[in-house]
């Protein structure tokens, strides 16, 4: 593909006075954080930094890391965000299987345990927000699509979580895409409501730097309703049990006015909750996507009011979607990663047609929509029956008080499996088992009701935004989950 010329690059030069990213206390304009990038970049440089270089980031979101990022890819290095909340063996054993030599985190996260060949430097160390770095030159910078820019590691809901290869172009394409199905422009702003180290926080910095708007770094003490209310946001990126969360919390009829999308994706969600959600005003958009495909693929258009509520809307541009004779959705295009990227080689992904086999499963209507069903590894046979959990957590997420509903399948003599759910309630929520079976059995039948419903752990494993499955059914095999009474 040809070379495309440095969106950060542009901007600066198109809208030096916009503000580009916004935290409680600090305002950088496009012309400050482009500047603030060549600095940083010239820093990492001096610090032994190069071309092809692959670099750890573990903070929780802050102004500096998309710094970072940016000085990153104006070295041609590759960022490699971890999540924070896994533990440090976790860490160190990510650091050497992808051969890292560099770790820039906070001070608190520094660490003996990681390996020796493995340098730390604290994330301020070359990045200082909002403070002088003289009359840096600004010139136009164009990017190969094809350069590697980023390893983003999965969640792991069912395996080890894997080191996806994302090139530059994989990103831009993306953010181009959905740009043009939910416009963005100044003084339009969103908020970062998604960690960097996930694709669909770095799908927000890419749609704002092209379209010109302004990034959001909320407090992590801030509620989002509290921030939706504090930085006048009009656009939202949310994770079904946030948006649980944000009907709960609820919004001022002003900042409803405001907003002009709110995008639900991360995991299935109850058609019920979009509507609450439609009829409080919301602009909600539905979505499809992976970290392969650098978050979206399909999305509901907007005043697409039926599509959004019971299925992930259509194709966005750059993408392509079949649907297999086994029901297996696949997809390819320009937002596909390069491979699997393991002890410094990259590992191919698609079949020899270039289709990337996603493992979900799910139907296209005559208009195009896709309606996902469930994943194909998660699937089990209870008694003859195919039982796919992601239906019986829907209806569980349906449930007022229920943030999150995990199925895993439990041994029986009888039927092979059953499925057992584990519940995270909110704390101000006492639901009797009778009630929450009462309102399964409506919905599903006999041999789909689970036949323990357990209380979600305290320690949950990382609290990543997909759950380990793994674990889950290990401690309800180990009997490690109390009963919910």
């Amino acid at each position: 593909m040809p070379e495309i010329e440095c969106p950060l690059c542009r901007a600066a030069v198109r809208r030096p006075d916009q503000p580009a990213l916004i935290s409680r206390d600090t305002v950088l304009t496009y012309g400050e954080f482009s500047r603030q990038v060549t600095a940083t970049a010239t820093a990492l440089q001096a610090d032994g930094v190069s071309q092809g270089d692959l670099v750890c980031l573990l903070a929780d979101n802050c102004l500096s890391y998309p710094l970072l990022l940016h000085a990153l890819w104006r070295l041609g290095a590759v960022a490699c965000p971890i999540s924070t909340r896994w533990p440090e063996t976790s860490v160190a054993q990510l650091l050497s299987r992808i051969g890292c030599r560099l770790l820039v985190t906070t001070s608190d996260r520094m660490s003996d345990g990681y390996p020796t060949s493995v340098r730390q430097l604290e994330i301020d160390h070359h990045t200082l927000p909002g403070s002088s770095v003289g009359d840096v030159e600004q010139r136009p910078n164009m990017v190969d699509p094809d350069r590697a820019a980023t390893v983003i590691f999965t969640s792991g809901t069912t395996t080890a979580p894997k080191a996806v290869l994302h090139s530059f172009g994989n990103h831009y394409y993306s953010a181009i895409g959905s740009n043009e199905n939910i416009p963005v422009s100044p003084p339009d702003r969103w908020l970062l409501s998604l960690p960097l180290y996930h694709v669909g926080g770095l799908a927000i910095m890419f749609r704002m730097l092209l379209g010109g708007g302004t990034v959001v770094v909320g407090s992590g003490d801030d509620q989002i309703g509290e921030s939706v209310e504090r930085y006048q946001i009009t656009h939202l990126s949310l994770v079904p049990t946030q948006l649980i969360r944000l009907l709960q919390e609820g919004l001022s009829p002003s900042a409803t006015k405001r907003l002009k999308a709110v995008l639900i994706g991360g995991g299935p969600v109850r058609p019920e909750l979009m509507v609450a959600a439609g009829d409080r005003g919301w602009p909600v958009f539905s979505t499809y996507g992976l970290t392969e495909m650098a978050s979206q693929v399909t999305t509901s258009a907007p005043n697409d009011t039926q599509a959004r509520s019971s299925t992930s809307g259509r194709l966005l541009s750059g993408r392509e979607l079949i649907i297999s004779p086994a029901g297996e959705i696949l997809v390819r295009g320009k937002t596909l990663f390069a491979g699997y990227f393991n002890s410094k080689r990259v590992e191919k992904a698609t079949d020899d047609e270039g289709w990337f086999h996603t493992g979900d499963t799910g139907a296209l209507d005559c208009d195009g929509n896709l309606t996902v069903s469930g994943r194909l590894d998660n699937m089990f046979v209870s008694g003859g029956e195919n039982i796919h959990p992601e239906e019986i957590e829907t209806r569980l997420s349906g449930l007022q008080g229920v943030l999150q509903a995990l199925v895993v399948p439990l041994a029986d003599k009888e039927f092979g499996l059953r499925p057992t759910a584990i519940l995270k309630l909110s704390s101000d929520t006492s639901l009797p088992v009778a009630d929450i079976t009462a309102h399964l059995e409506k919905h599903l039948p006999r041999f789909k009701i689970p036949v323990r419903l357990l209380q979600w752990p305290q320690s949950d494993g990382g609290g990543e935004m997909k759950p380990d499955r793994r674990r889950f059914r290990k401690l309800v095999q180990e009997n490690a989950v109390a009963d919910i009474t």
